[in-house]
């Protein structure tokens, strides 16, 4: 999720788990542990727009690796706190601050490497947005209210509603994929495995995406107190030598749409408006639409050593906010 997210979610763990007066400071401990996995997003390349993709939610996020991971978080920790509290202490808090951070991504539906480097799955539970306001801003207070007024009690409520929040979310996923699931039997999709995913900032409205016949078939949800389904639009899935018969299969480009692929978990198609720009289907600007937030681009002047070029298209124009709120209303 987001750092601020990460952060409040690691301060409030380690405010519920320690008994020290100064819950001020243990919070900004659990706080930074908290953020301290993503700090993966450095490594980058210049010339491999892919690489962060396969390193980001990887082996720092890795459930093997938070005792290591807190340990590095101690280590820098030290020298500003050794007044104040032991080492133990510090790795502890530091502890209770880092596990959280795998576990809330692997909540979302970006989908997070908790079994490496036993296994490159990539594991999306699709039960909270990446950004969520709604879950976040209370937990901030929260975690506030246990600093100011010393209570491990108040840093054990902010717990509770992580765990309600989240069990919200896995209701109202359970409901969108119901709905999503007697949409394509009306179809005549049999067999048909929906994916269900919270659109932005909310459970209300979510993204459903099948795949039938060759064929990806996206559509909204919303999950109020009645369940409204919002359909969408379908395209055909990615057929690599349809799309790019020119591409060279032992290229770097074909090894980067494989590379793209894992990380999309195959949900891969080729943009109507670009015929040389590769989406991944899981998210958009609107739940039911076509149009991918990213995507990479091919290029078939490029030579057999050449990446391809990573697209992202995350602003939306004011009509795109319109609609989005409208189906949040339910108009």
């Amino acid at each position: 999720m987001d750092p601020l997210s990460q952060a409040t979610i690691g301060a409030a763990a380690a405010q519920s788990v320690t008994k020290k007066a100064d819950l001020a400071r243990i919070g900004l401990i659990g706080a930074l542990a908290g953020m301290a996995p993503d700090l993966d997003v450095l490594i980058q390349s210049s010339t491999d727009p892919l690489l962060q993709l396969e390193y980001h939610r990887q082996f720092t996020h890795s459930l093997v690796f938070i005792p290591f991971g807190a340990l590095l978080c101690a280590i820098a920790f030290w020298p500003f706190v050794r007044r104040h509290m032991s080492f133990k202490v510090i790795w502890l808090t530091a502890l209770a601050g880092y596990v959280t951070h795998g576990l809330l991504d692997a909540c979302t539906t970006y989908g997070t490497l908790l079994l490496w480097p036993f296994s490159d799955a990539r594991i999306a539970w699709n039960t909270i947005s990446v950004v969520d306001p709604l879950f976040t801003l209370p937990l901030l207070g929260f975690v506030i209210a246990a600093g100011v007024k010393k209570s491990q009690f108040i840093g054990r409520l902010g717990m509770a509603w992580v765990a309600f929040y989240l069990s919200i979310g896995v209701i109202q996923e359970e409901r969108a994929r119901a709905a999503g699931e007697t949409l394509t039997a009306q179809r005549g999709h049999a067999h048909a495995i929906v994916s269900v995913k919270p659109s932005f900032g909310n459970l209300l409205l979510w993204k459903t995406v099948y795949e039938y016949d060759d064929q990806f078939w996206v559509d909204a949800v919303r999950a109020g107190g009645s369940v409204t389904v919002i359909e969408g639009d379908h395209v055909e899935r990615l057929d690599l030598t349809a799309a790019f018969p020119w591409l060279d299969p032992n290229s770097q480009q074909a090894t980067d749409v494989e590379r793209f692929r894992w990380f999309s978990n195959d949900y891969l198609a080729v943009d109507r408006n670009d015929p040389l720009l590769v989406v991944d289907m899981r998210y958009s600007h609107l739940p039911n639409e076509i149009k991918g937030l990213w995507g990479i681009r091919l290029n078939p002047d490029a030579s057999v050593d050449e990446h391809v070029t990573w697209i992202a298209r995350r602003s939306a124009d004011s009509e795109r906010f319109e609609q989005l709120w409208a189906m949040l209303k339910g108009n």
